[in-house]
């Protein structure tokens, strides 16, 4: 096998790929934010400053989400 074989045969993550790999990331990280949400709200007095930027950043992660899996699955027009 030649170098440019070796080159052509080597694995690539194309553009789809990697954003279903961003999207696996994303999703783990909102459910560890919402595991951590409840735990913070089961102590039965919460820090309500810090339960705030746990659930500003779980919607951006939201947000995140719902754009690439708007970019991986594309609109059917009926």
């Amino acid at each position: 096998m030649n170098v440019s074989t070796q080159i052509n045969a080597s694995p690539e993550l194309n553009s789809d790929e990697m954003l279903r790999i961003r999207l696996e990331v994303l999703r783990r990280e909102h459910r560890d934010l919402d595991e951590a949400t409840a735990a913070l709200e089961g102590t039965g007095h919460p820090d309500q400053l810090t339960l705030r930027r746990l659930k500003k950043q779980k919607l951006a992660l939201k947000d995140q989400i719902v754009k690439i899996e708007d970019r991986l699955i594309p609109d059917i027009i009926a």
